[in-house]
């Protein structure tokens, strides 16, 4: 089913960079548009994590199922003065027309590893790689930060209430959207919960209390249109002192009636304070008043909180998560990796050298291969050659991806599972995509499978990404041949 995207501007073939376009003409004006397939993976894990969480791939594939130039776009075109009408006309009829496979939503991927893989024409391989990079760096960024929260807090539910911090109106909503994969129950975001299917949430401000004579008044009014949903924000004045006493009073009201109610700490030591609430709502016979806690949270934080055994029952994240605070983007490249050669011609890899060998790209169409051993957890991923014969069971030899003469033998695992697979066919889904709260359900699974040692905030180990012996012995013949050809004398 076609879905309308939240933002009507990632439909127009206006978002992409501008040298996009000017290399699309090219291409097309030199009769130079052959078959490609192009590469999405990021080079490091975020946050100076372990992992990340794919996330955008529904928000990608709507967007170019809808992807098109309207009659503004093109007279924008013509304006600059920079492109024929042979190709304004082209534009005019133009519809993504490639095929895409990629990893499920909500999977855990590491470094180097092709996450997606774009089959198309060059000229439309060229156009989307800034949407696909723009929506899929950010989502997954985003995601990764909340999966890091969410499993900083051991378990505790943590709500997004980032809107008002986030880049901006579209930053806003797609941050939600993200966060909620990584693992965020719920959102204030009140557009998100419509678009996407977020559950909504909301306590108070501080300017309700303040505009009630006193905070007895302010909590008994709201407790009087809210029930079923009454957490009092008590530290606008006194946090231990007027603020809890006046929410006792009003709770013990709502405890009578059997309905739940809860405090929110907004500032000041929040181990302390929680401590003290806590001890004071027990003495006082309220055991079931949960405390929520905010003020500019991260997973370091929310791990030191847990660590101390501070007796928080949620977290309300914002700033910090929706602007994925210690990373400004992803890693996330788009890199060709073969092309077709004449017109039926079959797919030659191509290559990218750098003197930085971490930037040298991979060449050729592949597979990656997840392993998982004896106690159900991920051990290590293969990317090797899409046609290469791949051992399923038996030891198995990786190679390291940078180091040459780097390798391990793999012996015990329990499977071997391909993970990309076909999602997008002639430019049109070809798949039911999971529901959001579907795809949060596979992310959380996923980090499940993850082992403790990887998924720890500071040093993590490092999760063993592989190469075959196929792809390695391609990389290594292409890099030879090339510094041979490009070789000159001193």
């Amino acid at each position: 089913m076609i879905q309308q995207p939240h933002n009507a501007s990632i439909i127009s073939g206006l978002f992409t960079d501008f040298y996009e376009l000017t290399m699309m003409q090219g291409y097309l004006q030199q009769d130079h548009n052959p078959q490609v397939i192009f590469d999405f993976f990021f080079r490091r894990p975020p946050f100076d994590g372990g992992y990340a969480v794919f996330a955008g791939l529904d928000t990608l594939l709507q967007a170019l199922q809808q992807l098109h130039f309207s009659a503004d776009d093109l007279a924008f075109l013509r304006s600059t003065g920079q492109f024929s009408d042979d190709f304004l006309r082209y534009l005019q009829q133009y519809r993504f027309s490639g095929r895409i496979y990629s990893l499920p939503e909500g999977s855990l991927v590491f470094p180097r590893e092709p996450i997606l893989r774009v089959h198309a024409p060059l000229a439309e391989a060229q156009l989307i790689e800034g949407l696909l990079l723009n929506i899929l760096n950010f989502q997954t960024l985003v995601a990764t930060k909340a999966a890091r929260m969410r499993e900083a807090a051991a378990g505790g539910p943590i709500l997004e209430f980032g809107l008002r911090r986030a880049q901006g109106p579209d930053g806003a909503l797609i941050a939600s959207r993200a966060a909620f994969i990584g693992g965020a129950g719920a959102t204030s975001n009140t557009l998100a919960g419509k678009i996407f299917g977020i559950p909504v949430r909301g306590t108070m401000a501080h300017s309700w209390i303040m505009a009630f004579e006193s905070e007895e008044e302010a909590f008994r009014a709201y407790a009087d249109l809210y029930p079923d949903s009454s957490i009092f924000l008590i530290d606008t004045f006194d946090t231990l002192g007027s603020g809890l006493q006046a929410a006792m009073k009003v709770g013990a009201e709502l405890s009578e009636q059997g309905r739940p109610w809860g405090v929110r700490l907004d500032s000041g030591d929040l181990t302390y304070l929680s401590q003290e609430v806590r001890a004071r709502l027990d003495a006082a016979g309220f055991p079931e008043a949960t405390i929520v806690v905010s003020n500019e949270l991260n997973e370091h934080i929310i791990h030191q909180l847990v660590s101390d055994k501070a007796p928080i029952d949620s977290w309300g994240v914002g700033t910090r998560m929706v602007t994925a605070e210690g990373d400004p983007s992803l890693t996330g490249v788009f890199k060709l990796c073969a092309k077709r050669t004449g017109h039926n011609g079959s797919f030659a890899p191509v290559i990218k050298l750098s003197n930085n060998p971490e930037k040298t790209t991979d060449p050729g169409i592949k597979q990656v291969y997840r392993y998982t051993d004896e106690a159900g957890y991920y051990t290590a991923d293969l990317i090797a050659l899409e046609d290469e014969d791949i051992p399923t069971e038996g030891t198995i030899r990786l190679f390291h991806p940078v180091v040459s003469y780097g390798f391990y033998d793999l012996h015990h695992y329990r499977s071997c599972t391909p993970l990309l697979q076909l999602v997008m066919d002639e430019g049109m889904i070809c798949q039911d995509l999971p529901g959001i709260q579907e795809v949060q359900a596979y992310a959380a699974a996923e980090l499940q499978r993850l082992h403790p040692t990887f998924k720890r905030l500071l040093n993590p180990h490092t999760y063993k990404v592989s190469f075959s012996r196929g792809l390695r012995s391609l990389k290594y013949d292409m890099t030879e041949k090339l510094l041979g050809h490009h070789h000159t004398s001193p």
